[in-house]
């Protein structure tokens, strides 16, 4: 580890950690929230006033310790409020994903029992009105922003000013404002074991479960990753990632409650990335496919430059991928080479780490899924300290992280301070920690079956911890198997080094049991349409594009770079390569349930969605037909049929070739 270990936890919750904030670094900056175009600031000691305006507004609307609160809505400080305002009165909050269908939000509320919601907008409010029927203990919704509203009927139905006004008003009444009122008292009652979140999973193999963390547990974990990256409260962070998942549960609320440091929401998800860059954070995560995407736009706009350009920024990117990563490790590199990368940091590497907003960052994280190795690379090599870890919900995230100077993109890192690992026989990883979740909410079944009594949780993931002591995950411990020879079979393995070429968006690759492994892949709209302009290929929508023969060749390339790619790897999946593939005629979206919120892919579904042409791929067809239905943003249902090209790569397969020729 990089730092000591933190002092013992002594405020085990949320609300104590705000009072201590208020108290010790009261004029610093907590929150900001770009609104037309300007930032506005809250201090740590503002935001305690705004807390408990809202904790006490919520007790007037007869929500009362144990209750749930449901906080639907982009990144807004109101919305990381009422995570602190119903922990402060000892209800427990519960995030909901601000894209999830009408349907999806009345599973989890009718789940979670959910009493009161605070949410951002119409939208929101639309939606949980139209399920009030499927939510009977529901009975207060509490919005932030008012347009639209005005005609509602507003029975049940309040403002977020208007609850923070009865609140102030109760406070003024009760006597509440002097700092040692009764008020902090009631605040400090609260205990570190009892539940402070609940975070719904993804629901990749089936209905989401609910997951209990206690306040102990999280801030537990999060005081010691605060201290192994030695992250205080000088850091600024941007939120902009979903306020249901774990991750930033952990990174734009706890953490930044434990650390102090600064919290700064954007205007807009279309403006996200602008207000990164005004920002410049020092500390940032990002799941894979978000720099898989930043890392497609610099793609397209270099191939789109003028050719001196283009040389400019290759010829420098070519010295950093050979001494970048050298450097940022502090390995011995030759004078000349250190001097020629100091003129690519100035004319290059600068430039473009500032176009991302990157060129404060003190420490970068990604997670969530695997990222590319290539891809990861050519990050460290701007002289980013991007590094990996590896968490699940279950553990309050973090199980693993990798020091820096150590950050390697075959491994997730050693396991984190506190943390224990194990391989069970049959090669899953397990874990024990100070923020093992407390079980999913009512399924005490599933929480049996996930964890021991004992304390040890099962992952789901399976992999090996290597000779220095790193962690390496392979995949799914379900999804892993077997080609019908006995070549082990590990889907994502194969699905992220695809995912690294900028004209791949996503890739489901199958093979358990069959004859030769084979990926379906969706086009990346944006690069492959940059791409056909260039080549002069016109096309009339996504379906169109996906079926060319010439965007078929371009992929069918990339396939071959990744099979000549793992002919050179050592390794159980050495043998492993790609037989055939094809283009899926639309892109996997969470709204036709291929994809979780989260952008994983639900492999169940899709491989019985797509069943007629996996069994196409593997029994040698040429083409095969797709019929299926779709849904549009607006709700509106309809039909996709296709007849899909299906590619071979390499030599002929026994398997595949017999079952053509019968």
């Amino acid at each position: 580890p990089d730092a000591a270990a933190p002092a013992p936890v002594s405020d085990d919750t949320f609300p104590k950690l705000l009072l201590r904030n208020a108290r010790v670094r009261g004029a610093r900056p907590a929150m900001r929230l770009k609104e037309l175009g300007i930032w506005r600031t809250w201090t740590w000691a503002e935001t305690l006033d705004e807390v408990r305006a809202l904790a006490d507004g919520l007790v007037l609307l007869g929500v009362a310790r144990g209750d749930t609160v449901a906080i639907i809505g982009h990144n807004r400080p109101r919305l990381y409020w009422a995570f602190a305002a119903a922990q402060a009165i000892g209800a427990v909050p519960v995030p909901v994903y601000q894209d999830a269908i009408a349907s999806e939000i009345a599973y989890v509320l009718a789940h979670a029992g959910v009493v009161a919601a605070v949410v951002q907008d119409q939208e929101q409010v639309d939606k949980l009105l139209s399920i009030k029927g499927e939510t009977p203990a529901l009975r207060h919704i509490v919005y932030d922003e008012e347009r639209g509203l005005g005609g509602y009927d507003h029975a049940g139905l309040s403002s977020f000013a208007a609850v923070q006004e009865a609140g102030h008003a109760a406070g003024r009444a009760a006597g509440r404002a002097a700092p040692d009122a009764g008020w902090e008292a009631a605040w400090r009652a609260g205990q570190g074991a009892d539940t402070a979140v609940v975070l719904y999973t993804s629901g990749t193999t089936g209905t989401p479960k609910g997951v209990m963390l206690s306040g102990a547990g999280l801030i537990t974990t999060v005081a010691h990753a605060n201290a192994f990256d030695r992250l205080d409260d000088t850091e600024e962070v941007v939120a902009y990632l979903p306020m249901a998942w774990g991750g930033d549960f952990l990174f734009s609320y706890a953490q930044a409650l434990e650390a102090g440091y600064c919290v700064c929401c954007p205007e807009s998800a279309e403006t996200a990335v602008a207000d990164r860059n005004e920002i410049g954070p020092t500390y940032f995560f990002a799941p894979p496919r978000v720099f898989e995407n930043q890392l497609t736009s610099i793609r397209v706009r270099m191939d789109d430059a003028p050719a001196p350009m283009r040389r400019l920024f290759d010829g420098f990117m070519g010295v950093a991928a050979r001494w970048g990563e050298k450097i940022l490790d502090r390995q011995p590199v030759p004078a000349g080479a250190r001097a020629l990368y100091a003129l690519g940091s100035v004319l290059v590497y600068g430039p473009l780490k500032a176009r991302m907003g990157l060129d404060r960052l003190k420490v970068g994280y990604t997670a969530g899924e695997a990222i590319g190795p290539d891809m990861f690379r050519f990050y460290r090599s701007l002289g980013l300290n991007l590094k990996q870890l590896y968490g699940q919900t279950e553990a309050s995230i973090f199980l693993t992280l990798q020091p820096d100077h150590e950050a390697r993109a075959d491994t997730v890192g050693p396991p984190a301070r506190a943390v224990e690992l194990r391989i069970s026989p049959g090669g899953e990883v397990l874990f024990r920690s100070p923020g093992a979740f407390l079980g999913y909410l009512h399924d005490p079944a599933s929480t049996a079956a996930t964890k021991s009594a004992d304390g040890w949780v099962r992952t789901g993931d399976a992999g090996f911890v290597d000779a220095a002591g790193h962690l390496r995950i392979l995949d799914r411990a379900k999804d892993v198997g077997r080609l019908a020879d006995g070549t082990l079979f590990a889907p994502k393995y194969l699905e992220n080094k695809l995912k690294f070429f900028p004209h791949i968006k996503e890739a489901v690759a199958v093979g358990d049991g069959m004859a030769a492994a084979a990926v379906m892949l969706n086009i990346d709209l944006v690069a492959v349409g940059a791409w056909a302009e260039r080549q002069g290929i016109t096309y009339a929508s996504y379906q169109d594009l996906s079926a060319r023969p010439e965007v078929h060749a371009l992929l069918g390339r990339h396939v071959e770079a990744v099979n000549a790619a793992l002919a050179s790897e050592d390794g159980p999946l050495a043998a492993l390569r790609i037989r055939r593939f094809l283009v899926l005629p639309k892109e996997l979206d969470p709204d036709d349930g291929e994809l979780t919120r989260t952008q994983k892919v639900r492999r169940r579904f899709v491989a019985e969605r797509y069943a007629p042409l996996i069994a196409a791929l593997n029994d040698g067809s040429g083409t095969a037909e797709i019929r299926i239905e779709t849904v549009f943003e607006d709700g509106r249902r309809g039909q996709l049929h296709a007849a899909v090209a299906i590619h071979d790569v390499g030599p002929p397969v026994p398997g595949v070739a017999q079952a053509r020729a019968a």
